[in-house]
């Protein structure tokens, strides 16, 4: 019985998306009490089951939660459904009717979510079939073709964890990482968001008014200053000269006899470092010499390890 009350309630959650503690105890004449334990649960087994008090407060699983693929097939579903609708509409069942929801919640499209926006074409999926990025993706470009505010879970560079409410106005796609340009509700001004750092993301049900704004005004930027750039010059080993064309761009990198180099301005943080040591001594630094030296230190650091 109790975990038959917690599937029931994960479902209810996956078709209404957000009720109260009350709703939920009245339908499956439980104590509020008992709700919050079986939330607990739910969140133990994997299933994002958020609670949240205040304006857009309530019980509920992100929009970009889905159940796993591979239950039914598309034209299974189709005539699971149509079947079901049938029985609804002539035997007043809840079982019947609780069945249809489900399905109805998981229907599924054996295509990948595709946007299409006039000669270009962007796949929201990931390498390896992964799903997850492709819900917030669908759930971002939902939000911002439709007006609809989103209340999101956002994690920052710093590790900062915060709930707020966003009107998203665009995607934005750079250096081969996707995010959403929106209005911040807590902040009250325009900001950059990661999509890669949306935890979840779910409608709040309300629209928003597009404020106008030109392709000027959106800062690129986003993450460095521009004092935090430095000029740099590399060589870069022909072995790994593609997936460095694709992070610094085929234009930045020219040949000289054997060797290829690269000189452009990139944000002098961790990140950078970072990068450099994951080529595994295909790219050098040349200058600054400070760099260099930090990429130096963070190599030797890693013999030691091992």
């Amino acid at each position: 019985m109790k975990y038959e009350t917690m599937i029931k309630i994960m479902m209810l959650l996956l078709t209404k998306r957000k009720l109260t503690a009350s709703q939920i105890a009245d339908r499956y004449g439980i104590s509020t009490r008992s709700v919050y334990r079986y939330v607990e649960e739910l969140n133990v087994c994997g299933v994002p089951v958020d609670v949240t008090r205040g304006r857009y407060g309530g019980i509920y699983v992100a929009d970009t939660f889905r159940l796993p693929t591979g239950y039914l097939t598309r034209g299974e579903y189709s005539a699971a459904i149509n079947a079901l609708n049938a029985m609804a509409s002539q035997v007043t069942d809840e079982n019947i009717i609780s069945a249809l929801e489900k399905l109805q919640r998981q229907q599924k499209s054996e295509k990948r979510e595709l946007s299409v926006c006039g000669n270009i074409i962007v796949d929201g999926g990931t390498w390896g079939g992964g799903k997850k990025f492709s819900e917030k993706m669908r759930v971002c470009e939902s939000a911002v073709n439709d007006k609809a505010c989103l209340l999101i879970d956002y994690i920052s560079r710093g590790g900062e964890h915060s709930k707020r409410v966003i009107d998203p106005h665009v995607l934005i796609f750079k250096q081969n990482v996707w995010y959403v340009y929106a209005f911040c509700h807590t902040k009250q001004t325009f900001r950059t968001f990661k999509i890669g750092r949306i935890k979840s993301a779910s409608f709040t049900g309300e629209k928003f008014l597009r404020k106008e704004f030109t392709r000027d005004e959106i800062d690129l930027d986003f993450y460095y200053p521009s004092e935090k750039f430095t000029d740099v010059t590399l060589e870069i080993n022909k072995s790994s000269l593609a997936d460095v064309e694709e992070w610094l761009g085929i234009d930045n990198i020219e040949p000289r006899g054997n060797s290829f180099f690269a000189r452009m301005a990139l944000p002098d943080d961790g990140g950078l470092v970072n990068k450099i040591l994951s080529f595994g001594g295909a790219v050098k630094v040349l200058e600054p010499a400070e760099l260099k030296e930090k990429v130096a230190a963070a190599a030797r650091k890693i013999a030691e390890e091992y």
